[in-house]
């Protein structure tokens, strides 16, 4: 088997040819990418449900929009937590807040069963998604080299990103390559 490379704390950006209807325009945050498979969630799909609808103590800490995302198509009925911890980049988990985990630079997971107020002076913003993206051994890899994604490097603002809506052009915009074109593509092709 052929090593892989760990795509971690990266981008999947969506490719105007990816016609999957859960993945059309969407902006992935890989949590989790090794031989065993790929784990991330999707950024910039906000839903109709408040944060204070479904898990009230975490309301408060929720930046705007305060509603849960679809993090993806798979568990929909579990709920992750996803924050940036502001400030300098700690070398190990050793120091990070209790009930914080990095997943990569300021960006990193966080135990909803925890209590807030232990997270609240730490924490620079917070969504909470329900469900995730999940691709298993191989499958994300296959997905790349078919021209699916395009994979580029995260921000901690794109969590927190207060026109998710807008999230796709401008992570691609920002991009110093022939990627910033694309952000220019129109949502339905057969208009242009």
């Amino acid at each position: 088997m052929t090593e892989v490379t760990s795509l971690t704390g990266r981008l999947l950006v969506a490719t105007p040819a990816l016609v999957d209807p859960n993945f059309d325009r969407a902006v992935v945050l890989l949590l989790d990418h090794d031989e065993e498979g790929t784990l991330g969630v999707v950024l910039n799909r906000p839903t109709p449900v408040g944060v204070g609808d479904v898990l009230e103590p975490w309301a408060m800490l929720a930046g705007a929009p305060q509603v849960v995302f679809q993090g993806g198509p798979v568990s929909l009925d579990s709920a992750l937590g996803l924050a940036v911890v502001p400030g300098e980049s700690r070398d190990g988990d050793g120091d990070a807040p209790l009930g914080w985990r990095r997943v990569h630079g300021a960006i990193g997971l966080v135990d909803l069963e925890a209590p807030p107020e232990l997270l609240a002076p730490e924490l620079g913003s917070l969504r909470i998604f329900a469900g995730y993206a999940g691709w298993g051994p191989g499958q994300l890899e296959d997905e790349l080299m078919e021209g699916a994604w395009y994979v580029v490097e995260s921000e901690p603002g794109d969590v927190s990103a207060p026109d998710p809506e807008q999230l796709w052009r401008s992570v691609l915009r920002r991009q110093r390559s022939e990627l910033a074109m694309v952000a220019t593509y129109p949502d339905d092709p057969s208009l242009n």
